[in-house]
C-alpha cells in the first residue's frame, strides 16, 4: 500500500505500514511508562499491537472505544492518537460500577488528557455527525444483547444503536469488531449464559447497515476453544477463541 502525501509527511521519521497504521507508535503506546501493571499483563493475551495496527488507528483521529470497560484499548489509542486526537470512551453505569477501581487508576490525576468519558446507556449516544475516524467494539459487541434488569443493564435497541453509528461515523472510517466466538448457526443464542457471539450473525448484522465487511484478522483465533463453555469459565478466560473484523463506513 502506497502513503499518501499527507501520511507520508505525518509519518517521515517513522514509516508508513500497510493499513495506514504506525507500528512504531503502537510500540510506544505499549511501552509508556504510565502504563498500568495490569495492563501490561494482559499483553500477551490480547495482542494490540496486530489489533491496533489492523484497525488502522492513527495519530490525530477521533476515536470511539464502545463499552471500553477498564479503559486498556482507550488508553493505547490515547497515546497513539496524541495531542491532536480524540478518545470517547463509553460504559453504562453498569460496567462503570464494575470497574470503577481500575477507572479510578485509569483517569487519576488528569491522565489521558485527549480521552472523554461518556458514561450512559447506548440509547442516549449522541455523537456530533461524521465526527469519528473510527470505532472499536472490543469484547464489546455481545452485550448489545444481553439484558439484566436487576443490575441495571437494559435491552438495547441495536438497530437505532447502528444508524446513529452511521451518522457519526466519517465515510471510509473503521469499524473494529473483537468478540468471543459462539458456534456455528447460534447467532445471539449464547449471550445471555456464555457471553458469546456467532461471527457471522455480526457481519450480516453490519453489512444490512451503512458498513461493508473489510477483512479478517486471525491473530486471536484458537481452535481448540470449547463454545460450550462460558467465556468468563476457569481455565478459558482469555484464551477464548475470538474474531476479528473490520468494516468501513460506506462511502455513500
Amino acid at each position: 500500500m502506497i502513503c499518501s502525501q499527507a501520511l507520508l509527511s505525518l509519518f517521515l521519521l517513522t514509516g508508513c505500514e500497510e493499513g495506514g497504521a504506525n507500528r512504531d507508535l503502537i510500540q510506544q503506546a505499549l511501552a509508556h511508562e504510565q502504563r498500568l501493571p495490569a495492563d501490561r499483563q494482559s499483553d500477551a493475551g490480547r495482542k494490540p499491537d496486530q489489533i491496533l495496527a489492523y484497525f488502522e488507528i492513527q495519530p490525530g483521529m477521533t476515536v470511539l472505544d464502545l463499552f471500553s470497560g477498564g479503559g486498556y484499548y482507550t488508553e493505547l489509542v490515547s497515546h497513539i492518537t496524541g495531542d491532536s486526537g480524540k478518545v470517547y470512551a463509553h460504559n453504562n453505569q453498569a460496567y462503570v460500577d464494575y470497574v470503577k477501581d481500575t477507572l479510578e487508576q485509569r483517569f487519576t490525576e488528569g491522565r489521558l488528557s485527549n480521552v472523554k468519558r461518556l458514561t450512559m446507556e447506548l440509547s442516549a449516544l449522541d455523537l456530533p455527525d461524521q465526527s469519528l475516524d473510527a470505532t472499536l467494539m472490543i469484547l464489546a459487541m455481545h452485550d448489545f444483547y444481553y439484558e439484566d434488569q436487576d443490575n441495571n443493564w437494559p435491552k438495547v435497541d441495536v438497530n437505532a444503536l447502528l444508524v446513529e453509528l452511521c451518522s457519526a461515523m466519517k465515510p471510509g472510517a473503521v469499524l473494529g469488531v473483537v468478540d468471543h466466538v459462539a458456534e456455528p448457526g447460534s447467532g445471539i443464542r449464547d449471550v445471555q449464559t456464555l457471553h458469546r457471539i456467532e461471527p457471522a450473525y455480526i457481519r450480516q448484522q453490519f453489512s444490512e447497515s451503512c458498513f461493508e465487511y473489510s477483512g479478517e484478522s486471525n491473530v486471536l483465533r484458537n481452535t481448540s476453544d470449547d463454545y460450550s463453555k462460558s467465556m468468563y469459565a476457569e481455565g478459558i478466560r482469555g484464551k477464548t477463541d475470538r474474531f476479528v473484523y473490520k468494516f468501513n463506513r460506506k462511502r455513500i
